[in-house]
């Protein structure tokens, strides 16, 4: 299957980069668990992929709680940063979902950070 698998074999090249913050896709199962990423890059920011642009099933905020609360494991809550896995507008002429699901996802992201601040600061 195309792209599957966890972040374990880029670790070794994404430990080397001279960089803040990764942005990694986690809304999906296919890239694994954050336990493999979060063991060795806990020194820089996350951009943590919550939720999935190419679906039209708008992710719970409890499913996105449960994901930021993994990453928590690893990094400070100033540290993540929640988003979308890649973005809902990969191409110019053809968006990758509909406007009113895209909405809807995001606001699912705001309400669970609503929710994570007030639990964690």
């Amino acid at each position: 299957m195309l792209l599957t698998g966890d972040y374990a074999k880029l670790l070794p090249a994404l430990e080397r980069m001279k960089v803040d913050q990764f942005v990694l896709e986690y809304a999906t199962p296919r890239a694994g668990d954050i336990d493999v990423v979060g063991g060795s890059l806990s020194d820089r920011e996350l951009g943590l992929g919550v939720v999935n642009p190419r679906t039209d099933d708008v992710e719970p905020v409890d499913y996105i709680i449960g994901k930021t609360e993994k990453a928590l494991a690893y990094y400070q809550p100033e540290q993540l940063f929640l988003n979308t896995d890649c973005g809902f507008g990969c191409f110019a002429s053809r968006s990758v979902n509909v406007e009113e699901i895209a909405y809807k996802k995001l606001c699912s992201i705001v309400e669970a950070s609503r929710i994570l601040r007030k639990k964690h600061g």
